[in-house]
């Protein structure tokens, strides 16, 4: 699977449950929707993704990309009901880091 160099990091960062790193991958300004929520900004991001860690310890192991669509397919595992899921992550890009990512399931 050809994955664009930011992906990579954002999975490596996710199953290190680096927050930091994580954040990193995005843009000052970038927007995460997740589970009904926005997160906007570097700082909310990586609130966000630090209080999920905590709580669900999840992992990711991707399954499938889309290049012309920039649709990530990967199973998540982890401390929460259901577990393992899959999820799509929807990826916009700016200047070489992501601008927006929509995680649907």
């Amino acid at each position: 699977m050809n994955l664009p160099n930011i992906i990579s990091k954002l999975v490596k960062a996710q199953n290190e449950f680096d927050s930091h790193a994580y954040a990193d991958c995005f843009t000052e300004t970038a927007v995460v929707f997740d589970e009904g929520k926005t997160h906007n900004g570097k700082t909310e991001i990586q609130n966000w993704i630090d209080t999920a860690n905590k709580e669900y310890k999840a992992s990711m192991k991707t399954l499938d990309y889309s290049e012309t669509d920039h649709v990530l397919s990967a199973e998540i595992s982890g401390t929460f009901p259901g577990s393992p899921v899959t999820l799509k992550y929807h990826f916009e890009f700016s200047e070489g880091l992501i601008g927006s990512l929509k995680i649907t399931g």
